[in-house]
């Protein structure tokens, strides 16, 4: 499949509440990483599945956001305001760990693009 889903994200207002929700629902593994309220939930070692992350919506409402690999964030994004969509957040870069933008489709829906390693 070209440009995979890669990653996940579930926010919320109690980002320690919410993940030790999942991690009791589906015995996910999840490393705290308290400087960012955020967890990051391993991928399985085997099966399907993929890594994603449980943080905090810093007092806003809670939400879901899928993130899909490509080769070039800008160049989608130009794609996306081309196609009737609209960019969220701009390609920003957090170093030596992800490139990554956020857009939000005609209908509403918030996705997220991260750049191929």
């Amino acid at each position: 499949m070209a440009n995979p889903v890669v990653h996940f994200e579930i926010m919320g207002p109690d980002a320690p509440a919410l993940q030790g929700f999942y991690r009791d629902l589906f015995g996910w593994e999840i490393q705290n990483v308290p400087e960012m309220n955020y967890g990051l939930v391993n991928p399985p070692g085997e099966g399907p599945g993929i890594g994603g992350g449980i943080g905090s919506s810093q007092d806003g409402p809670s939400f879901v956001t899928v993130y899909v690999q490509v080769d070039d964030p800008q160049a989608y994004l130009d794609r996306v305001e081309q196609a009737g969509g609209a960019t969220v957040m701009p390609v920003t870069e957090i170093p030596d760990m992800v490139t990554f933008a956020l857009f939000r489709d005609p209908q509403g829906n918030i996705v997220g693009l991260v750049k191929a390693a």
